[in-house]
C-alpha cells in the first residue's frame, strides 16, 4: 500500500501528511503493553472499587409508588440515557425527552391544555406548574391582572 501511494514507510507517510510543527518530537511515555487477560484483570480490580448506591430517579424526596409501566418505559428505558448521536449530551437530552413524553401523555389522558412533569421534589414541580400556567394566561386574564394562586392547607405536610 505504501508503494502504491509513493512512500517508503509509515514514518514517511506521517511526515508527508502531518506538519512538523504539530508532530510530537519525543516518544510517548506509555507503560508496557499488557495482554488482554492482564488488562481484564486490572479492569476488574478497578471496577471492584466502585460503590453501588440506591437509585432514586423519579422518586422525588418522598416515598413514592411509581407504576410499573412508567418505570419500565420512562425511567428504565436506555433510549433516554444513552447516546444516539456522537455529540449528544445523553442524560440531559434523555431526561428532557422523557419529561416531554410524560407531559404529552398526561395532556392526552386528561384533556388538559398543559401539564407539568418534573423529576424534582413536589414543591418545585408545583412552582414549575404555576409559572407555566401564569405565562399561558389569556389576554383577558392578563388585563384583569390575574396572578393569584390558591392552595389548600392540607396540601402541605410537616417534615
Amino acid at each position: 500500500m505504501l508503494a502504491t501511494i509513493g512512500v517508503k514507510s509509515v514514518n514517511d507517510l506521517i511526515a508527508k501528511i502531518i506538519p512538523e510543527l504539530i508532530r510530537l518530537q519525543k516518544p510517548l511515555n506509555l507503560p508496557e503493553a499488557m495482554s488482554e487477560f492482564e488488562y481484564l484483570n486490572e479492569l476488574k480490580a478497578t471496577a471492584s472499587e466502585n460503590q453501588v448506591f440506591k437509585n432514586f430517579i423519579g422518586m422525588g424526596y418522598y416515598n413514592t409508588i411509581v407504576p410499573g409501566v412508567i418505570k419500565r418505559n420512562i425511567f428504565e428505558n436506555p433510549g433516554w440515557y444513552t447516546a444516539y448521536t456522537p455529540y449528544q449530551a445523553e442524560i440531559a437530552q434523555g431526561r428532557m425527552e422523557a419529561l416531554l413524553n410524560f407531559q404529552t401523555m398526561v395532556c392526552d389522558l386528561t384533556g388538559m391544555q398543559i401539564a407539568n412533569a418534573s423529576l424534582l421534589d413536589e414543591a418545585t414541580a408545583a412552582a414549575e406548574a404555576m409559572v407555566m400556567f401564569y405565562y399561558t394566561r389569556s389576554k383577558e386574564a392578563e388585563k384583569k391582572n390575574a396572578f393569584k394562586f390558591l392552595c389548600l392547607k392540607t396540601a402541605f405536610r410537616k417534615l
